[in-house]
């Protein structure tokens, strides 16, 4: 199975290799007011990759920020209602993660 996993990691970046050598030529890119940017077409590709990368993070910040400081007061409210007696360790799981994790793709 990692051996596949592999196989198709390497058929991707071999395709997007492909890509990008087919795609050397000159592209512009015309803006507003008549500017104009003129760079090979993989570059803009990228740069259009980079910026959708961009704005998907940015745009995920705010949620992540909310699900972990609920987390971080669910554990301090766990740990409050364990009490100072407690000698067992226990494990906190929120309840917006009740499946249990998995790994890689």
């Amino acid at each position: 199975m990692r051996a596949l996993t592999w196989l198709l990691r390497a058929a991707v970046f071999f395709t997007l290799f492909a890509f990008a050598l087919n795609n050397q030529q000159d592209a512009s890119v015309k803006w507003f007011f008549g500017h104009e940017w003129r760079a090979p077409m993989v570059f803009i590709v990228l740069a259009a990759f980079g910026l959708g990368c961009g704005l998907g993070i940015s745009a995920m910040l705010p949620s992540w920020w909310r699900h972990r400081r609920r987390v971080q007061q669910l554990e301090v409210r766990s740990a409050q209602a364990a009490g100072p007696l407690d000698d067992e360790p226990r494990q906190v799981i929120p309840p917006s993660l009740d499946h249990p994790p998995r790994d890689g793709l």
